[in-house]
């Protein structure tokens, strides 16, 4: 798919549109399939430079009881104690510590906090362009990911299979489809 380009300078402040986005993640189950989820109660603001990449900055908080698995039960066992245990941390957040550019690829690192651990996490993005919409926002695109440990996380619950290897694999994909609408 090409990018788009209504602005050939993207630079402003934003906010990143939970409607028309997705932080995703995806997951080995019991070694032979992949589990795909997301969180659907979060928030996030960017600040974009392209002159000067490394003064950008990006702030997501994210509500973890609002994981979506398309499965109650294992949405109920992921919030509870034996993972993320939303009653005692009802709040993760990533703030960016450095961003850099080279040409549509962004680079964006920052501290990663789940529950009370604290970790840094490289992203890598590809912006996808910019659009004016339908009702006058300004809004840019970009699309990444990153493979973790979730044991980096304290995220260390699994169960043995009988047949060798384990239940959910400690690498975890997180996936970012990213549409920001500029601050008027």
């Amino acid at each position: 798919m090409s990018a788009t380009a209504a602005l050939t300078d993207i630079s402003g402040d934003y906010t990143l549109d939970p409607a028309h986005s997705r932080l995703g993640f995806v997951a080995r189950h019991a070694v032979v399939t992949k589990v795909r989820g997301q969180f659907d109660d979060w928030n996030a603001t960017a600040h974009i430079d392209t002159a000067n990449p490394a003064a950008s900055s990006v702030t997501v908080t994210i509500n973890p009881a609002s994981i979506s698995t398309g499965s109650a039960d294992r949405d109920g066992h992921l919030k509870s104690a034996d993972f993320f245990d939303v009653e005692t941390y009802p709040e993760w957040k990533f703030v960016s510590t450095e961003v850099s550019r080279d040409g549509d690829e962004w680079t964006i690192t920052g501290d990663l906090t789940i529950k009370d651990v604290t970790k840094p996490v490289t992203i890598e993005f590809e912006e996808n362009g910019s659009a004016k919409d339908p009702f006058g926002n300004i809004r840019v695109g970009f699309e990444g990911d990153v493979t973790v440990n979730r044991k980096d996380w304290g995220l260390t619950w699994n169960a043995a299979l009988e047949t060798g290897g384990v239940l959910v694999s400690e690498k975890i994909k997180l996936e970012f489809d990213i549409s920001a609408i500029k601050n008027a």
